[in-house]
This record gives C-alpha cells, structure tokens and sequence, in this order.
C-alpha cells in the first residue's frame, strides 16, 4: 500500500492540507499528517491541527509528499533545511512523488531546485511566475510532470487531491461519485 505524508508548518492553508488528508484517506490510502516542528500546528487561518507525526528519517519510507500552500506555511517548509534535503531525494528517486499545491511550486520547490526544466503550476500570482522561470509555467488547473504534481489553490484542492489518488493507484471515479464531484460536473 502507498503511503503518502502531508508536510505542515505553521501557517499552512487548512483547505489545501486536510482536504487531501481526507480525500487520500476515503480512498483507503495511508496519509499521515507530518509536522516540521511540534505536534499541534496553527494553519494560516488559525486552525490548531495536532499532526501523526513529526518530521524524522521514517519520511524516506513514504512514497509521495504533499506540500501545502499558506503563508508563511511555504516560506517555513522552504525554510526547513530537512524538507529541501528529502525533496531532493524524492525527486531522485522516480518512484517517488512530489505534490506541491499554491504558494509551494513557487516558494519550496525552487529552494530544492525541482522546478527545472519541469512543467509546473502555482498560485497565478507574477511574483510567483517569476520565481518559477527555471521551469516552463502552465496556466492549468493540475499539472503533471513526471513526479511532480502541482495545482493552482484553495479552489483546486479536490481536482489536485483525486489525481493524487489515481497517480497512487486508487479509484478517483468512486470517490467523485460519493462526494457528489459527478454532481457539480454535471451543474457546470
């Protein structure tokens, strides 16, 4: 079975961690929530979430991490030498994924220099965009590069987390279907 590890920092954004905590885990894939610091961690909206885990070597042992947007939640991850050492390793190592949603394509993945040559997505914001100009920026709602897997926000969070469920071998169709996802597309 896949094992996925969401990373959390102080400051992270709420919708983008525990929606693909809960969509990973209806789908009966492993996800445990890993803290960089302390157990308890505030999300940008202040949202208080005491995490499964924190950040250790047991992390080489996962086979996807998820980083989620929020300020100054990417600026902390970018800023944990730990999380750009096993983003590197990750990235190494392409039976592993990269999951990067909102302000992390742009903030975490240049400090690990993942987005080279990578077709990529984030926040739509032109400092963002900037930052990203070692890799070839999309303007789509979910991108996928290979290992890497990036979406554009809050918004996005459901389409990015059942392609995560599909890109791990679970069935996103069941999913749509029981949290009514069918039921929007059918609206739109």
């Amino acid at each position: 079975m896949k094992k996925v590890a969401v990373l959390l920092a102080n400051g992270f954004e709420e919708i983008e961690a525990l929606t693909v905590v809960d969509v990973l885990r209806r789908a009966k894939i492993e996800c445990d929530m890993v803290s960089i610091d302390k157990e308890n961690v505030s999300g940008s909206h202040n949202i208080e979430v005491k995490t499964d885990k924190l950040l250790g070597e047991d992390i080489k042992k996962y086979d996807m991490i998820v980083l989620p947007g929020g300020l100054p939640g990417a600026d902390n991850l970018a800023n944990d030498k730990r999380v750009i050492e096993v983003l590197k390793t990750f990235n190494n190592d392409k039976s592993k994924y990269i999951a990067a949603i909102c302000a992390s394509p742009a903030i975490v993945l240049p400090v690990a220099e993942i987005e080279c040559n990578k077709y990529i997505t984030s926040y739509p914001d032109a400092n963002y965009e900037e930052r990203l100009k070692n890799g070839n920026y999309v303007d789509e709602l979910v991108v996928v590069d290979g290992n890497l897997i990036t979406s554009r926000g809050p918004a996005t969070t459901l389409l990015f987390a059942y392609k995560l469920v599909d890109i791990l071998g679970g069935d996103s169709k069941v999913l749509k279907e029981g949290m009514l996802w069918n039921k929007l597309e059918e609206e739109c």
